[in-house]
């Protein structure tokens, strides 16, 4: 079962999802340097560290861990036709029980924004959820002005959901969040967006 979840991959049709793997990392540092000024108003300050080669092991061996134990699914994001790294995104804090619950994080490079790429991985990630993780709601938040962002999720069938106070600290700061979540059995019809 290990190997099998190790092994983990998404085909849409014009993606591949997958977990990370050490021979990732030249082109993962590559477009999180190229996009650090598209990126940073919208995620947490990086650490001084953030893109070295020390640290993505760390990511890659926080990914196999956390699918062995079941509380996230973090998976890059390849373009099939010339397998380029596009971005990540990470089905995580997986919550089992009562709840069967998880909460989607995501991002993609510069140059590969706003050509649907990132509503195509959403919505395998999505099914993916409900379908082999049999999770009854994924969630997810932004910021507010991340007119993008927020597009995305809509498109993707998210709904909003309400405004988390002081959420996450981003560039440093205490940030609301708007929240949006995706039901596998969703009654709820159209939702204002506030």
């Amino acid at each position: 079962m290990l190997s099998r979840k190790r092994h983990l991959r998404l085909d849409t049709e014009r993606l591949t999802l997958r977990l990370p793997r050490h021979a990732d990392y030249r082109p993962w540092a590559a477009l999180r340097e190229a996009s650090r000024d598209f990126l940073a108003p919208w995620e947490p300050t990086w650490a001084t560290d953030h893109l070295s080669r020390k640290s993505f092991t760390g990511r890659v061996y926080w990914a196999q861990r956390a699918v062995s134990q079941g509380n996230a699914v973090p998976l890059f994001i390849f373009r099939r036709e010339d397998e380029a790294l596009l971005g990540a995104i990470t089905l995580d804090n997986i919550r089992r029980g009562p709840a069967q619950s998880a909460t989607l994080g995501y991002w993609i490079g510069a140059t590969h924004a706003r050509q649907g790429y990132m509503r195509e991985a959403i919505e395998a990630v999505v099914h993916y959820a409900f379908r082999t993780q049999d999770l009854s709601r994924v969630e997810a938040a932004c910021l507010p002005e991340n007119a993008a962002s927020r597009g995305v999720l809509e498109k993707a069938g998210f709904k909003y959901e309400g405004v988390a106070q002081s959420y996450l600290q981003i560039s440093g700061r205490w940030r609301n969040h708007v929240l949006y979540a995706h039901l596998r059995h969703d009654r709820r019809g159209r939702t204002g967006t506030g």
